[in-house]
């Protein structure tokens, strides 16, 4: 009897282990796009355009690029 409730046990771990994983591959490319938006929007803030429109000075340590 417990060789059928080990393999019934297993199946169940099976099956949430790719619940999770389809979870997970639905999810990725709205947060991968979420991080994109984030990143570009930190770089624009930091261009030396936004920093006159700001009124905003380079730090003594920005390295020049």
């Amino acid at each position: 009897m417990t060789e059928h409730t080990d393999t019934a046990k297993a199946v169940a771990d099976g099956a949430a282990v790719l619940t999770t994983v389809g979870v997970m591959v639905t999810w990725l490319p709205p947060l991968a796009s979420l991080f994109t938006i984030i990143y570009l929007g930190l770089r624009i803030w930091e261009t030396d355009t936004v920093r006159k429109l700001t009124n905003r000075k380079r730090g003594s340590n920005a390295s020049d690029e």
